[in-house]
């Protein structure tokens, strides 16, 4: 009776072991994730249909591909525009993303680490998405198809037929996406811009003749870390070499000084 009680005891406390080790792997980020589901649930009855992996996507085009051009003639994007941060339903949670570590990233609202970013995205939907701003804001990834999602995250691999029913309506949302972000009567500064718009996003939504290449005018240009890192590396070798040319060429000159004088030495010391 004794040693029935003492198992019993044993499994007790390895039930409770494998709960606490189960806990901490989904706490830690390895519990099945959601982060590029189309459906989110939000606040018990509500629910809202946005991929947040589609906004990502086009959060990171705009930035890419768009924002340099605006900063360089110093507009702001309008409210109206569906460009405008506000406009984005994530984008206060995705500011409260922090990339740590290599494998590590963190939630802004209450320190909790995962090793993967899409466990951080499952998070903010069971934890967090009550800081949803579902009033105002509205879903990024309803402009993909104006923005080249799918090309920028199929990035490499094989080009997909072109299909002319959908190109002729992202080309539509996308001329309309110029139109209200830059009115071209409101001065010369939105003509440009509004310009800039057509030929980087909206010229390559064709099945006609050759097709363009979206993002003509070019991206943001990025530091390479890479570059910089060889760079300080060869500059502080360059001066390790001087450095040791330096003091071997004093050491030299020391040593022959020292050599003439015990030279000298030895001349004054001979009988005459």
């Amino acid at each position: 009776m004794k040693k029935m009680w003492v198992w019993h005891h044993r499994l007790f406390l390895l039930c409770i072991l494998c709960g606490l080790c189960f806990s901490l792997q989904f706490t830690r980020g390895y519990g099945d994730s959601s982060a590029g589901r189309i459906l989110n649930q939000v606040g018990g009855d509500h629910q809202i249909h946005c991929s947040r992996e589609r906004s990502r996507t086009a959060w990171k085009i705009i930035q890419e591909y768009l924002m340099p051009f605006v900063e360089k003639e110093k507009y702001h994007i309008p409210r109206r525009c569906r460009f405008h941060p506000d406009n984005d339903i994530y984008r206060d949670q995705e500011q409260h993303k922090f990339h740590t570590d290599i494998n590590e990233w963190q939630c802004g609202y209450c320190k909790k680490s995962f090793y993967e970013e899409k466990h951080l995205d499952q998070h903010f939907d069971n934890r967090h998405s009550n800081l949803l701003n579902l009033n105002e804001s509205q879903c990024l990834a309803d402009v993909c198809g104006a923005l080249h999602c799918d090309h920028e995250m199929s990035s490499g691999s094989k080009k997909s037929k072109c299909n002319p029913s959908a190109a002729s309506r992202n080309k539509h949302l996308c001329e309309s996406l110029a139109d209200s972000c830059f009115p071209i009567n409101e001065g010369p500064v939105t003509s440009r811009l509004h310009e800039l718009f057509l030929h980087q996003f909206c010229d390559a939504h064709s099945c006609t003749g050759s097709r363009q290449q979206p993002f003509s005018r070019g991206r943001r240009k990025k530091t390479n870390v890479f570059y910089i890192f060889v760079s300080i590396l060869l500059v502080i070798l360059l001066l390790l070499y001087y450095l040791y040319i330096y003091l071997y060429q004093r050491g030299m000159k020391k040593e022959t000084q020292v050599l003439k004088r015990i030279s000298q030495t030895s001349r004054k010391k001979k009988p005459s």
